[in-house]
């Protein structure tokens, strides 16, 4: 069973920029350097490159076979004849078997009646006329012989004659050429392997600019960044009157909540370069890489002032230092301290301002977030339900939508939702009309995207039984049974016993309103409500399925959190045994545990005495409402799937007044 009102991971949606047109011949290079790859360096055991050395050398054979061919073709063409002396052929004229004698130069191509050519040589300088009559043929027997006179000339001549000495030649000189230009590619890339690869947004490409109103929601951070927009927009006022606006700001928050697009409005509203580079693309195998290519991004950044420089996922390069050793963890931390000096080294008049985002700043390391650095960390939470609605309707804006849409409906459906979740549910929705080959998205496509973006797609072949519709059913109405009756549990919006996504069936339910804050009875009841299938199936059928896994993992994990972080356990007090993480606590270290193995028991027997409560609670409730659990089942084996106004109609008759509440989601 799983709680849909707490913070779910969603992931950021990644930005792409454009190039400098300032740095183009720099660009020029990189892009080459994609597509030649270094043959040293570590390169040749890669697949990429042993894919380009194949084709260069099979391209070498490819060009050598080719001429070689033509060659052979072009001289092969005068191989089919026989060579004759003269006296011979002076014989053939004057029996009369010769039709045509072609003269090129001393050469004689000679043509016989039946077809047959031959060949022969005629003394050099001396007609051929006169040859003949030296060798006693009289003009008589001479003028039935076509006698034709071809010049030595032409184009395939000289090719002939030429490219059995001229064409080696060019296959080598070829050949050369291309392995010298193979080695300036390596050359190039050697001498640019430290230069950053940031990607450039400029700020007149108006398809890439984003501003404060493509943003919806997160009006705190909005009116925070202000602040930078107008720095960068008119930094005389701030430098006259002797403020320093911060040199860094830190976006923090879950995934999903908009951090890089935020970041990209700021640059948007000042009208200013936007660089964006992710915190891993500074960090490879060979040490000082990482450094170099922060002082180059820092360098294209002070060339393209006013500018911002945007590091997403901080923390993969500035996590805490000296808690690893290793030569991958020298180069990170070689990496941060370079980002380190940048930018404590700026002036107030660079106008560059640095912007990172992360959704771990417990593991930053502190360097990083002393005054001169981040001086100003900007949180964005989930958004609440006025802001889901303004989301919604920001990417609602190109999306033809039926006459019964209503955003505010699905607004207050989704709690815990992110801007990336809500993207999300609004891409399906369109899926979803699409598919069914309609032109226009309906209401009932959005609630049907809902369920999928939480729980996954509807698995229609997945036919259940008989014996395991009836334990499914038993168990989604032991859940359904506890949250109406408990007075701190949401109510219940939906039943179904459909699988979707991993879970056989589930039960949806929606609070009223956005909580931030939870008390220690709402979680009781939560935990005892994980347990209604639990309870029902050890209840009903004297036995125990896999069906209620997922449930004890999510109460289980609860109630270990009401003891190690919130307090909320009488007998060890209002003490912290761990930290947001479970791991790190004020970037100290990275031990699992920092208590003693007593106190681990204790708070052992505390999680199964908090567990075993909640199921007590779950079977007197159960068994006190009997009638009702039978009842709800008995309907959900008949339809499968049971919306609110049903169920609550199921409720009024047998005496229990429903709740005026909306939705969380239970599964199996």
């Amino acid at each position: 069973m799983a709680k849909k009102n707490q913070p779910q991971p969603a992931p950021d949606k990644k930005e792409q920029g454009n190039k400098p047109e300032q740095d183009q011949k720099q660009d020029q290079k990189k892009v080459f350097l994609k597509k030649t790859p270094l043959p040293f360096m570590g390169g040749g055991k890669k697949g990429p490159q042993k894919t380009s050395l194949i084709s260069y050398i099979a391209t070498t054979l490819l060009i050598f076979i080719i001429l070689s061919g033509v060659y052979s073709w072009l001289a092969g063409k005068n191989t089919q004849t026989f060579d004759i002396p003269v006296s011979q052929l002076t014989s053939d004229i004057k029996a009369g078997t010769v039709t045509e004698v072609d003269v090129k130069g001393d050469a004689l191509d000679v043509i016989y009646k039946d077809g047959t050519k031959k060949t022969s040589k005629k003394e050099e300088g001396v007609a051929l006329s006169q040859t003949l009559f030296n060798y006693g043929v009289t003009p008589a027997e001479l003028t039935v012989v076509k006698v034709q006179i071809n010049s030595d000339t032409g184009f395939i001549y000289w090719v002939i004659n030429l490219l059995p000495i001229f064409g080696p030649l060019l296959f080598i000189v070829m050949f050369v050429w291309y392995m010298t230009r193979q080695v300036k590619g390596a050359g190039m890339q050697a001498f640019t392997f430290g230069q950053s690869k940031a990607r450039m947004i400029d700020p007149n490409d108006s398809s890439q600019k984003v501003t404060f109103k493509d943003v919806a929601g997160a009006k705190e951070a909005k009116e925070e960044l202000s602040e930078i927009v107008d720095f960068l927009k008119n930094p005389k006022k701030f430098l006259d009157i002797g403020a320093r606006i911060p040199k860094g700001i830190l976006l923090m928050g879950a995934p999903g909540t908009g951090k890089t697009l935020l970041a990209r409005a700021v640059a948007g509203e000042a009208g200013v370069a936007f660089f964006s580079i992710s915190g891993s693309e500074f960090v490879e195998m060979f040490v000082g890489v990482g450094a170099s290519r922060v002082r180059d991004l820092f360098m294209m950044a002070k060339r393209s002032s006013p500018a911002i420089i945007f590091v997403d996922e901080i923390d993969a390069v500035g996590r805490v230092r000296g808690v690893g050793a290793g030569g991958g963890n020298d180069e990170r931390e070689q990496t941060l301290n370079q980002i380190l000096v940048e930018m404590d080294g700026f002036e107030p008049n660079e106008k560059v301002i640095v912007m990172a985002a992360t959704n771990r700043p417990d593991v930053l390391d502190p360097a990083l977030l002393r005054p001169g650095r981040f001086d100003r960390r900007v949180t964005l939470d989930l958004p609440d339900r006025s802001d889901r609605e303004a989301i919604l309707k920001v990417h609602s804006t190109k999306k033809p939508f039926a006459e019964d849409v209503n955003l505010e409906v699905i607004a207050e459906r989704t709690p815990g939702f992110s801007g990336a979740d809500l993207y999300s549910l609004m891409n399906e929705g369109a899926i979803l009309a699409a598919r069914e080959n309609r032109t226009k998205i309906s209401q009932y496509d959005l609630i049907r995207s809902i369920e999928k973006v939480m729980l996954g797609p509807e698995r229609k072949s997945h036919i259940l039984g008989k014996k395991e519709k009836e334990i499914t059913a038993y168990h989604e109405a032991g859940h359904a049974v506890l949250a109406s009756i408990l007075p701190y549990a949401d109510p219940v919006h939906k039943i179904s016993i459909i699988a979707r996504g991993r879970a056989a069936g589930y039960v949806l339910k929606l609070p009223i309103e956005d909580n931030k804050l939870q008390s220690r009875k709402e979680f009781l009841d939560d935990i005892a409500v994980s347990l209604g299938g639990y309870v029902v199936e050890k209840m009903m059928f004297d036995d125990l399925t896999t069906g209620p896994s997922n449930d004890l993992q999510v109460s289980t994990a609860l109630a270990r959190d009401m003891v190690t972080k919130y307090g909320m356990s009488d007998k060890l007090g209002p003490i912290a045994f761990e930290g947001a993480g479970g791991k790190v606590l004020f970037g100290q270290g990275v031990a699992d545990k920092e208590f003693s193995e007593r106190v681990s028991a204790e708070i052992d027997a505390e999680v199964s005495r908090i567990m075993n409560e909640a199921m007590v609670k779950a079977q007197t409730t159960i068994e006190a409402h009997r009638p009702l659990l039978d009842a709800i089942a008995q309907k959900m084996i008949e339809v499968e799937t049971m919306e609110r106004p049903e169920f609550e109609n199921l409720l009024i008759a047998h005496g229990v007044v429903p709740k005026k509440k909306l939705d969380i989601e239970h599964q199996v």
